[in-house]
């Protein structure tokens, strides 16, 4: 689609129920234009063998009839049978003009109209077809018959046929390709027949586009009730996707749809349970490590209160004392990744200015720019936790923290700013690494064992956002907490 010019880009649909519809119908019209190619040709031919064979099977009956009657009622009966498309008389010579001594220049119809007319007494038989330009006087041009489109008022009156001669012919003055007959008969008269080739209907009439757009309908419909069927379980699938990457539990798919769809779908619940069973693994071995690691923490810290020397006490409990921390904020961070809390709708601007609140009840220099309401599906207590998470690592580090809430069309933004000595960039995505602290402005006296960005980071994967960190022109680190829009609407 990337090589198609930039009209029809905007143009074509973007969903799959659009362009196969597009794709059909362009198929169909297509096939239909090169099958009007194909057989334009030998629909002409067909058309035009069955006018001749209507005019020798009409001259066979009005011979026979002629036979079959007096002479005194020939002229009523050619008057009758004539018409602006087929026209009969009967006079002393031929309009069939011999070429080159023959007695005709059509091979075809003169043999034909001769074998029919077998037994009847027939003298001679002639043909001749005469081509547009073939016309010595014009007068003598024939047009179609014109009665079925405009009726019998359409029909020349006496005035026009004696002005114009025998035949009708053409509105514009071109003549048509004309048959002529001769049939000799055995009282010596001629009756000749003169009949136009009409040109073929046009192909491109009111029926082939009803004919086109029943077919485009029916083709819409059936691609339409197909496409439902294949993109209704590809959207359960495409949320239940959305869902999973966002770290929340879910029941197994219904396999529903073709047989690729439904393996797709199989294949889906078998990756969303191994995944469950390896985070839930993962949880239980760190709990078990966890637990198992707290006993000899507390085993040493019994011991060590038994040593004389204060100093070397005090740097014995301060490291178990860091020990039992990391336990600890390594399980949580595992749980964090296993966490099941359900989704819900939570005004976010609400949900930053408690967090902000709380920090600054507890004498943090905290303060957040008010915000209008931006109702979110989150998993409301993780998201907390990353917001703490930014807030205090400002105030940590930076003194003071400033927080806002900014929604866009894309996405919505949680910036947490500090006054800090900022991370130079070049490690700003170290930091989110487990356990990860720069010594350069993160001294041991501050607190932390590295863990907080990287839970706050975890949380955002969960909910489909990301935090990016810049440090500000004027001094001081921010970051920003990326909460995608679609996320939030995928989620509702």
């Amino acid at each position: 689609m990337s090589r198609l010019p930039a009209w029809l880009r905007r143009l074509w649909p973007r969903r799959l129920a659009g362009q196969m519809i597009a794709l059909m119908l362009l198929a169909l019209v297509l096939s239909q234009i090169l099958t009007l190619v194909i057989f334009a040709d030998e629909r002409r031919i067909a058309i035009r063998a069955l006018d001749r064979s209507q005019t020798l099977a009409r001259t066979e009956s009005v011979v026979r009839l002629l036979g079959a009657t007096p002479t005194s009622l020939h002229d009523d009966i050619l008057r009758n049978v004539s018409s602006p498309r087929l026209q009969f008389s009967l006079a002393d010579q031929s309009l069939v003009e011999p070429v080159d001594g023959e007695e005709g220049d059509d091979d075809e119809l003169a043999p034909r109209l001769q074998a029919m007319l077998a037994g009847t007494g027939v003298r001679a038989v002639r043909a001749q077809q005469i081509d547009e330009d073939g016309w010595r006087d014009r007068r003598h041009c024939e047009r179609p018959f014109r009665e079925h489109r405009r009726g019998a008022e359409e029909a020349r009156s006496d005035d026009d046929r004696a002005e114009h001669g025998s035949g009708p012919r053409w509105r514009n003055g071109r003549c048509l390709p004309a048959v002529r007959l001769a049939a000799q008969l055995p009282d010596g008269r001629w009756l000749n027949v003169v009949t136009p080739i009409l040109p073929p209907p046009v192909a491109w009439g009111p029926p082939y586009f009803l004919s086109l757009g029943l077919m485009a309908l029916a083709i819409s419909a059936v691609v339409v009730l197909m496409v439902r069927r294949i993109t209704r379980p590809m959207a359960a699938l495409a949320l239940a996707a959305e869902q999973v990457g966002r770290g929340e539990q879910m029941a197994p798919l219904a396999e529903a749809g073709p047989a690729d769809l439904r393996q797709t779908i199989a294949a889906f619940n078998r990756m969303q349970a191994r995944l469950g069973r390896f985070v839930a693994d993962r949880t239980r071995m760190l709990a078990a490590i966890s637990h198992d690691l707290r006993t000899p923490i507390t085993t040493l810290r019994l011991r060590a209160e038994f040593i004389d020397d204060p100093e070397t006490r005090e740097r014995i409990l301060a490291t178990l004392e860091e020990m039992q921390r990391m336990t600890e904020a390594t399980l949580a961070f595992a749980r964090e990744e296993a966490a099941v809390e359900p989704t819900r709708r939570v005004d976010l601007a609400a949900l930053v200015e408690s967090v902000a609140a709380d920090l600054a009840d507890l004498g943090h220099d905290v303060a957040f720019a008010p915000a209008s309401a931006a109702p979110y599906p989150c998993r409301s207590v993780a998201l907390k936790r990353a917001v703490r998470n930014l807030i205090e690592n400002a105030i940590r580090y930076g003194q003071r923290a400033r927080v806002s809430l900014e929604a866009g069309l894309d996405e919505v933004r949680i910036v947490v700013e500090d006054d800090g000595p900022g991370i130079p960039p070049a490690e700003q995505e170290r930091v989110f690494e487990p356990f990860v602290r720069l010594e350069e402005s993160r001294s041991d006296a501050t607190g932390g064992i590295g863990l907080g960005l990287a839970i706050a980071r975890s949380i955002a994967h969960g909910h489909g956002g990301d935090i990016t960190l810049a440090n500000r022109p004027e001094g001081g680190l921010r970051a920003v907490l990326h909460l995608p829009a679609t996320s939030a609407q995928g989620a509702a």
